[in-house]
Formats: structure tokens, sequence, C-alpha cells
């Protein structure tokens, strides 16, 4: 174990850069999703680059934890990084970057299971990333200290990342709802 400026800038630094893959990922799947695919790009290629961002995340976020549980400047044993309860450091955001990489790891080994799963299983497992994006965006939020130190520039990120998701979710939602999309209704 040991402690330094140079675990957190990493710990710090990870997790920024995690929460920008992931929300790069949660929006390529968000819009690769259903219908046709994108206007010039074959479907093949945002969701193998979806694919890649989630495996890149998943292990980014290996070292993000690492770095976390390794640091002995904030007391985080292994596993708190695992077990959302129980830990002693702020307890409530470190639970809740848990729960995040727990329903990640869940997304990831039921994606690597995919053929082995149906389809609606997998994919209403598979819902659990927005889940692990949203709980993730608040662990981030809670637990940095860049709002409990005036740095208000320094959430700029999170924002833009929030904001990249709700587009991607409305331009899903407005796919859906065009007349192509709706169910026929029948006039009996």
């Amino acid at each position: 174990m040991t402690d330094g400026p140079l675990l957190w800038y990493l710990n710090r630094s990870t997790g920024l850069v995690l929460l920008v893959l992931l929300t790069l990922s949660t929006v390529l799947g968000v819009l690769s999703l259903g219908g046709r695919p994108g206007r010039g790009v074959p479907r093949f290629v945002t969701q193998s680059l979806h694919r890649n961002l989630a495996l890149l995340s998943v292990a980014l976020l290996g070292v993000h934890v690492t770095t976390a549980v390794v640091d002995t400047y904030v007391d985080i044993r292994w596993w708190q990084a695992v077990v959302p309860v129980g830990a002693t450091y702020m307890p409530l955001w470190l639970g809740l970057g848990t729960v995040a990489l727990d329903l990640i790891v869940l997304v990831a080994v039921t994606s690597l299971l995919r053929t082995r799963l149906g389809h609606r299983t997998w994919h209403a497992v598979h819902l659990l990333s927005w889940a692990a994006w949203a709980v993730a965006v608040a662990h981030g939020l809670g637990i940095g200290t860049d709002l409990r130190a005036g740095n208000l520039l320094a959430v700029v990120p999170t924002v833009a990342c929030v904001a990249a998701v709700l587009l991607a979710g409305t331009v899903r939602v407005a796919r859906g709802l065009r007349p192509e999309h709706l169910p026929e209704r029948s006039l009996s």
C-alpha cells in the first residue's frame, strides 16, 4: 500500500475519463438501437465501437478501483469496492460507486454470455447500464472534491456527459414516435 499525490491524481483522472467513456458507450448504444443504422455509418461499426468503448471502460474501471484501494490516504478496503454497504469513508457516495461497479460487471458478464442467454434476458440486464451510468454520475459528483472546493469549472465535463445522454435518449424516443415505428391500430 502506498500514499501520495500520484495515486490520487490517477484515481481522479481515471474517474473522469471513465465517465466520458461510459457516456460515449451509452450514447452509441442508445443511438444504434432499433430501426435503421446511422447515416453513412454501417451498424456493425457503431456496435463495434460501442462494445470496444464498453470494454475499455471496464478495464479503466479496474484501474480506478485499484488506485482507490491501494492509496492509503483514504481507507477504502478491497471488499468495500464490491459491497455497497459498510464503508467508513463517505459511505453513501462510495456505496453508489460500488453499485455502479456491480451493475457494470453484471452487464459486461451478461454481454459476454449473450449467445447463451435469450435476447429478452440479455436486453433486460443490459438496460441496467442506464442505471449504472446514472449512479456513476452521482458517485462522481458526491465523492469528488470539486464541489466541496468550489471548483464548478471541473463539473463541466459531468454536465456535458449528462446533456449528451439526455440528448441521445430524446433522439431515441423521438425515433420511436415516428409513424413508421408505431404499431398499427385496428379499426374494428
